[in-house]
């Protein structure tokens, strides 16, 4: 039986967005299944006391140094975002509405919002920018707005988060696998060896 990669992620992590960039080929190369589960880090921050390590200068500082070491070594572009920390809960709840309403685009749509933040680093906090976005991209702005305020999609949103605090994550990127967390793009050997 396949082993299943859980991936718990929000689009303005840095962080998460390398561990996207590993994730598919990992599980391709160890015929595993990425599940994709969205959530608020936001609400993880605030249930666990948590907080961006950007938040402490000295660290902040050398964590998007190392995120640059790392997204050379996986080969892959990173820019670090003028407009960092991003208010995610709309875009959040986009991406979770997209998952739940359209899951056959659901891959494209997560594709051109992190790359907007961190390839081009485009402001998603301006309404005008992310309408941009997505038109540049092939999606309605309105339709997805319009998912943005389905009671359903907050809920699920919500109830994502919930369900990762309660599981024991306080950040993202953070994979499950065989119910045991991993957390951190720098984790990914681990993830690795516990697929193989």
């Amino acid at each position: 039986m396949s082993k299943t990669v859980e991936f718990y992620f929000d689009l303005g992590s840095p962080a998460t967005y390398l561990a996207y960039t590993q994730l598919p080929k990992i599980c391709a190369q160890t015929g595993s299944e990425l599940i994709y589960i969205p959530l608020l880090l936001g609400g993880v921050f605030k249930a666990t006391g948590n907080a961006s390590p950007a938040t402490i200068p000295a660290k902040g500082r050398y964590m998007f140094e190392d995120l640059d070491r790392y997204a050379t070594r996986y080969g892959v572009p990173l820019k670090f975002n003028p407009h960092f920390p991003i208010n995610t809960l709309m875009l959040m709840r986009a991406v979770m509405g997209m998952q739940l309403r359209h899951p056959e685009r659901f891959k494209a749509f997560i594709d051109c919002l992190f790359t907007a933040l961190w390839v081009e680093g485009r402001s998603l906090d301006d309404p005008a920018t992310v309408a941009a976005v997505l038109t540049q991209n092939g999606f309605d702005p309105n339709e997805v707005l319009a998912l943005t305020a389905d009671e359903e999609v907050k809920a699920a949103l919500k109830a994502n988060t919930e369900k990762a605090v309660k599981r024991g994550v306080f950040g993202a990127p953070s994979m499950f696998i065989d119910n045991r967390l991993f957390f951190g793009q720098d984790r990914l050997d681990f993830v690795v060896e516990a697929l193989s």
